[in-house]
């Protein structure tokens, strides 16, 4: 963190990845909104503090954060399951005497879910001044635990949208498409390889090709080997694309595949990449999926797990793709809820 001024506007503390160059959902929320309110304040109102390291740092990055309580008129945390429960607390505690504005900007949806097995942190997250969610189903479900001080942040990203002449129309077997996330088990990467193998011996002919994009967790790696060695006939892993460069990568393609297992994602970052380049998605139904895609206007779901509706869905699709050359422009007009501009319209009266 740079060195504390008189006095800051905001102090941002979470996930920036140090000198590393970090692609996962939480370090790009966490500059991405550092980044938003930097270019509405200036970059001498706003400090940064970076929880790279996580417990080996974790002395000194409570002392920025204490320092930061001192001289800064708001802090706002953007940690994962295990910050929360330290950070939470320390900020409450010590703004008994500093009396600043806290905010906690929640990635993804896990949180609703995570106050069940810790009860005392709702009682510490209630003095917070502001809790961001990314979902009306996540702000819903707090609210039910009692909640009053929760609103609606999608999750955005600073994105070049494509223009609708960019749009590519021309597609034919083998359609290409796409995933574009962190390469883990959960992700159902599995899944979705497995219906195109069925769909393309059912039909003898290769309808489908697979290419993945993003950072395989290592735990997962030999795993991930074995299924490029399996379906080495339709699916390629072309390595780790800058996030600024999503849209530019995915408009060439048919369609993105979100095939998660993971049922609270809140507003998965690889779904406004999708949109901004004007790619409609067929995606497993987590639990705020409604709030993300529209069903046949900017996707298809399936139930989570169910291979046999993402079969379904496939073959449908090969019966008809101009159901999925229709959905394009309307992907465009949704990119343009998931952008810094939407996202400080609802953070600028909070600061």
């Amino acid at each position: 963190m740079k060195e504390l001024n008189n006095r800051y506007k905001v102090a941002v503390c979470g996930h920036f990845g140090g000198k590393r160059n970090f692609f996962d959902g939480q370090t790009i929320k966490t500059k991405n909104i550092a980044d938003c309110l930097e270019k509405e304040f200036g970059s001498k109102l706003i400090a940064r503090i970076d929880t790279v390291g996580g417990k080996k740092r974790i002395l000194i990055y409570l002392a920025q954060l204490l320092g930061c309580l001192k001289k800064s008129d708001n802090v706002i945390i953007l940690p994962a399951q295990n910050g929360i429960r330290i950070l939470a607390p320390f900020l409450a505690f010590f703004n008994r005497f500093f009396h600043k504005k806290l905010h906690y900007a929640v990635i993804g949806g896990w949180l609703p879910q995570f106050l069940e097995q810790h009860t005392a942190l709702s009682d510490t997250l209630r003095k917070f001044d502001y809790i961001y969610v990314e979902t009306s189903t996540m702000k819903t479900n707090l609210e039910l635990k009692g909640f009053s001080n929760v609103l609606i942040l999608p999750n955005f990203k600073d994105l070049e949208i494509c223009n609708e002449s960019d749009l590519c129309r021309s597609h034919k077997e083998p359609y290409r498409i796409c995933i574009f996330s962190r390469i883990t088990k959960n992700k159902g990467i599995e899944d979705i390889a497995v219906a195109i193998d069925f769909i393309n011996k059912k039909l003898n002919r290769c309808v489908y090709k697979l290419d993945i994009y993003g950072s395989v967790e290592q735990e997962y790696k030999n795993d991930f080997q074995d299924l490029q060695e399996r379906y080495k006939n339709f699916v390629c892993y072309k390595g780790v694309v800058a996030p600024n460069k999503s849209s530019t990568v995915l408009k060439n393609y048919f369609f993105l595949a979100f095939p998660t297992r993971f049922y609270t994602e809140g507003i998965p970052g690889t779904i406004i990449d999708a949109y901004s380049a004007g790619i409609p998605v067929v995606s497993a139904k987590w639990e705020s999926y409604s709030d993300v895609v529209d069903e046949g206007l900017s996707g298809f779901g399936y139930s989570m797990g169910n291979n046999e509706e993402l079969i379904s869905i496939l073959l449908k699709i090969v019966n008809n793709p101009d159901c999925i050359l229709n959905m394009k422009e309307y992907c465009l007009k949704k990119a343009k809820d998931y952008t810094p501009d939407a996202a400080f319209e609802i953070l600028k009266n909070n600061f």
